[in-house]
Formats: C-alpha cells, structure tokens, sequence
C-alpha cells in the first residue's frame, strides 16, 4: 500500500492526470487483509462481476467502469487513510466500507470531499444519521435487524434464559444492543449482557460464565472468528451451546474456525439475493468462474449497478446528483431486485431470514 501510494502521490506532483480519467473509476474499500478477509473477497469478487457486465453491455454513458481495490482490514485508522488515498486519487465513487468502525471514520473524509460512498454491508445506523449527502448504503441497518429479530427470540425463547454478548466493535455491540432493546419491548429480558475482546483466542472464561448461567440462547453481537471459538471452545467444555448471531457469518470461514461445534448455529442475514430473479445471470458469471457468490457478494454487485444507474440517470458524474437520482424515490435495478432508497441514503423495507448452519452449510429455516 506504501508503494502504491508513493507511486500515486509522485504521478501528482509530475502533474500527471490519473490514469483512469476518461474511465468510471470506482474504488472498492474493505478488509482485504486480516481477521475478515473473507469479506473483502466477496467484495471484491461482486464488484468485479459488476464491472465487466456493465462493461460488455457498453459501459456507463460510454465509459467503462474500472475499479481500484483498497485494503482497509477493517480498521478505523487504516480506513481513514485509504478514504484519503481515494480523495488524492481524485476517485469520486467507493463501493464500501464494510466493517462500521471503517466506515463511518471513513466517510467523514468522503463527506467532506463530496465522493460517494455506498456501503454493501455495514449496518450501524450511525453511518446515515449525520445527514451527509454522498453518503449511502445499500444494506439493512442494525434496528431494522434488531426490530425483526428481537421479537422472534422473545416469543421463541418465551420462559427461557437468553444472554447476549458483543464484541465492542461499533457493528457487534450497536447489533447486540438493537436486539437486546427489541427483544426486551418484546418482553423478554437477557440474563446476562456482556462485551468480550475480540481477536482473543481464548474464550474459556465467558464460556464458563455462560454454562453456569444456564443459558438456552446466546446471541452474539461480531464477527465470524470470535462466533467460530466461542462455539468450538463451548463444546470442548462439555457445553451445548445454542448460539445466534448477527450477519456477519454468512461465509464459510464461520464453519471453518467452530467445525461442527456450529452445527446449529443461527443466524440472520438479509434474504439471500441467490433466490432473486434479477440475480440469475450474475448468477451465470459467478457459476462460470467456478465461485459461489455467497454473503456480501451481490451486495457488492448492486452498489456497483446502482452507482452505475445513478450516473446514467443524473446525467453526471458529480456524486451529489447521482446522490439526488437515486434517492429520487424511483425503484433502481440491482441483483438484489428493484430497491429504493429513503432521503438519509438507506434502503427501504429491508426484508430478513433467518438461517441455520448445518453440516458445513447454512439456508433459511422456517419461522
């Protein structure tokens, strides 16, 4: 990254105009290193299938949509300065962040730089609450998930004992809180409520808390590492551990880190986009490439289709009427089907399910 931008920063000062002028430049930002990886990739993967079939149907009002990949690792410090990195580059579009800690750093720098970014995946409500133009995310917030799940656990486990954890990450704790408050509306209220450490890789401590608490549920506010361990390590305790956990483990690094300690592990996602009609020739590229497009992969797909449908319909290039297209309340295509967003830059009426690991796989239960 040091290099690149050593090289980038050198262009400049020469004069030189980016490289990428006469092209759509979108810049894809989230964690291509580090604990979430896997979520980088998928990014990485649907923007890149969007690209090259927006590419080979003509471009975007004649101009071929290329992509700069940035790796944020989904720290807020490193976000920073990759959404500055992005600034220099003159780059008006970014597909990302994911984590929220990164984007909401992040878009402070986007804001303030007029660049529009739409986010695939984070969920903290926080990112769209400040009112910034440019900024949008083409995912459910974390009280929209709270709302739906709350009330399912509180009549599921109605009588029963129900603890909730976090990892104190600006997702895992604003998720576990929005569930906890719903759930509670609900009528339910948790017997335990606490925040482990993430990237720890000992969690025999909050195991033991949670076997002698006799707790029928655990719901986990984090990512797919720390759900992984805590499912594994319970079982090496002798503890049955009956685990739900936000949208973080839709990949099948969640089952490689628990093995079959994840067996029945729930979670909830939003409808997985596989099943939408408007997917299957995304669908088709995917299948040739011998990939399963699973996650935030078509997530990352629609942001750079709506990015792409906003331009052509503004117009322009200039984030903020592309910003005022697609929130004009029109429904706007993606494999994700036809979405529209709200005047704070969210989508509207996000829809869940909840799904269940089994045998390595994970697809929708019954409710």
């Amino acid at each position: 990254m040091k290099k690149f931008i050593s090289i980038s920063l050198a262009a400049l000062a020469l004069g030189a105009a980016p490289a990428w002028a006469d092209d759509l430049t979108i810049a894809v930002a989230g964690p291509m290193t580090g604990p979430v990886a896997s979520i980088g990739e998928q990014m990485k993967r649907g923007a890149e299938a969007a690209a090259a079939a927006i590419n080979e149907a003509g471009g975007v009002n004649g101009r071929k949509i290329k992509l700069v990949i940035e790796d944020d690792a989904c720290d807020p410090k490193q976000a920073v300065a990759v959404a500055n990195l992005i600034v220099g580059q003159q780059i008006k579009f970014v597909d990302g962040h994911a984590c929220s800690g990164s984007s909401i750093p992040a878009s402070e720098v986007y804001a303030e730089n007029n660049v529009l970014m739409m986010t695939p995946a984070s969920s903290n409500p926080t990112l769209t609450e400040k009112g910034h133009p440019t900024i949008l995310r083409l995912y459910g917030r974390d009280d929209a998930q709270g709302a739906f799940v709350g009330p399912w656990i509180a009549n599921k486990y109605k009588g029963q004992k129900v603890a909730i954890l976090n990892d104190k990450s600006q997702y895992g704790k604003g998720l576990a809180d929005a569930v906890a408050e719903s759930m509670n509306k609900a009528g339910l209220k948790e017997i335990l409520n606490e925040g482990i450490n993430a990237g720890e890789k000992d969690y025999s401590a909050i195991v033991t808390k949670l076997k002698a608490s006799g707790a029928d549920l655990v719901y986990f506010g984090g990512y797919h590492t720390e759900a992984g361990l805590i499912a594994r390590q319970a079982a090496d305790a002798g503890f049955k551990l009956h685990l739900m956990v936000g949208d973080s483990i839709a990949t099948g690094e969640f089952w490689a880190v628990s093995g079959p300690a994840g067996d029945g592990t729930l979670f909830t996602f939003p409808t997985d986009p596989r099943r939408s009609p408007a997917a299957q020739k995304a669908l088709e590229q995917f299948k040739a490439e011998n990939y399963e497009p699973e996650g935030f992969t078509l997530f990352s797909y629609g942001v750079v289709q709506a990015i792409a449908e906003g331009v052509k319909r503004a117009g322009s290039d200039d984030p903020i009427k592309v910003a005022k297209a697609l929130e004009s309340g029109e429904p706007v295509p993606t494999v994700l089907g036809d979405v529209k967003f709200d005047a704070k830059g969210d989508i509207r009426d996000p829809r869940y399910d909840i799904n269940q690991w089994h045998a390595g796989k994970f697809a929708p239960i019954a409710q």
